[in-house]
């Protein structure tokens, strides 16, 4: 019965040990699965960690470019509007100046053109008083005297040629008298 109940025992022994060294080897294979599990998400959460870093630097990046782009835009746009402002005042400048001598030039045409009707109105009294020192009738008579009588005429008058006319027959001594204004005068004092 001793020997039996050994027996009994080490054979109980046995399927013990065996039953363990089964769960051991269960175990270690389930370790293997679960390790190569803990591997492959230990590897895919390194792919995705990657991944994330990859993209957010793509991101940083992509982001700074556009950041880049937008600086680089808005420069050119305050360029432009610099560049716009600067050809406005210079238009500005150039109409001023234009302006200014526009008025310049307006001035002193106006100074001309009041000059030109003085020395017209000068010139009219001028010749008005001579004829009325001269007379009416003596240039009547002098007009229908000879060139040189003419001549003297337009002389005293400080001409060198006029139309004269009675309001029938004009008498041109536009050129002849100019010959007879020179000539016959030093004639005339030379035979004096």
């Amino acid at each position: 019965q001793e020997a039996a109940a050994r027996r009994d025992a080490e054979r109980i022994e046995q399927e013990a040990k065996a039953r363990l060294e089964r769960q051991v080897i269960v175990d270690q294979g389930a370790a293997e699965v679960e390790r190569k599990k803990l591997l492959e998400l230990q590897a895919e959460n390194a792919a995705i960690e990657s991944t994330g870093q990859a993209t957010a630097e793509a991101r940083a990046k992509a982001e700074a470019a556009q950041i880049e782009g937008e600086l680089a835009v808005n420069l050119a746009q305050q360029e432009a509007e610099a560049a716009r402002i600067r050809q406005q005042a210079e238009l500005e400048q150039l109409k001023a100046l234009q302006k200014a001598e526009l008025n310049h030039q307006q001035a002193l045409n106006n100074l001309e053109i009041e000059k030109a009707e003085r020395m017209a109105q000068i010139t009219s009294t001028e010749f008005a008083q001579k004829v009325e020192a001269i007379g009416a009738e003596t240039l009547t008579a002098m007009a229908q005297a000879g060139p040189e009588m003419q001549a003297r005429l337009l002389q005293s008058l400080g001409l060198q040629s006029v139309l004269i006319t009675d309001g029938k027959n004009p008498i041109n001594l536009f050129s002849t008298a100019q010959g007879l204004i020179n000539t016959p005068i030093s004639g005339s004092t030379s035979q004096s």
